[in-house]
């Protein structure tokens, strides 16, 4: 199977290392990349074969996949010069607020096309791919893609795309809530009188290994929250603030709601 990643930043990168390490031939790869010491820096790393513009890939290297990690603003010129390769192609997109539709418009309605939604714990191969793909997307093709994916964490298709902006506004965006959180965490820490390094401290490992306890547990999360909460303790008085009427629930309604009506609005 050959690859074509575009662009290799953090994102694509992570991709990348993941396939190396899942024992992918890198013969069987070609990274774009437009840095040019990047590129020599990531072929002498991981000895796969980069080149600065995607004209510049041998003619008769096999495309089977070409995956699309370019900025969001720079996706009209990646789409436009990925135009070169055949109908036997599929284009992944991991490009926010860009549509099914908008690939067809330069590849055919024809084409096999993924749009895909990850986020930035795949640096840590602990992300989650949200990925919809059109009607001409076999599937043997979504195996191979999830086989791809896997690389950077967990997996989930959905067949709607109109559900891409609130996948977006809870996994794309999700992690930036947590890390919001820990700030806010530790800032209330720090108001209570501990120094600013042990609230941080004490911050980050709490939310850490709360989510590494989700991740391994069979029990649900509110099971989990359950567990941690004894009657008339303090867990339970701290609860009752987060989650009366004006607490984090109507909170995180409004912020998701307000990611997911961006994400419509970039889509066009």
């Amino acid at each position: 199977m050959g690859l074509v990643l575009v662009g290799c930043g953090k994102m694509g990168g992570a991709m990348l290392e993941g396939w190396i390490d899942q024992g992918v031939d890198k013969a069987s790869i070609r990274i774009v990349e437009q840095s040019v010491e990047y590129g020599q820096a990531l072929e002498k790393r991981l000895g796969v074969r980069v080149v600065e513009a995607i004209e510049k890939i041998e003619n008769d290297f096999k495309c089977d996949i070409v995956i699309l990690a370019v900025k969001p603003q720079g996706m009209d010129s990646a789409a436009e010069s990925c135009k070169r390769f055949g109908a036997e192609t599929t284009f992944l997109s991991i490009a926010a607020g860009k549509t099914i539709s908008y690939f067809e418009g330069f590849f055919g309605a024809e084409a096999s096309i993924i749009r895909v939604m990850p986020n930035t714990p795949a640096a840590v191969r602990r992300g989650i791919s949200v990925a919809c793909a059109n009607a001409n997307v076999s599937t043997a093709l979504k195996d191979q893609c999830t086989n791809l994916l896997l690389a950077i964490g967990e997996v989930a298709w959905v067949e709607d795309e109109a559900l891409m902006d609130p996948v977006t506004a809870v996994s794309g965006s999700g992690p930036a809530y947590v890390f919001y959180m820990t700030e806010c965490l530790a800032k209330a820490g720090v108001a209570s009188g501990l120094s600013e390094v042990l609230a941080m401290q004490l911050a980050r490992a709490t939310v850490a290994g709360a989510g590494e306890l989700m991740r391994q547990s069979s029990s649900d999360v509110a099971t989990l929250r359950k567990n941690v909460t004894s009657p008339g303790g303090t867990t339970e008085a701290a609860l009752k603030v987060l989650m009366n009427e004006g607490g984090l629930l109507p909170l995180m309604d409004e912020a998701v709601a307000a990611g997911t009506l961006k994400s419509k609005e970039l889509g066009g």
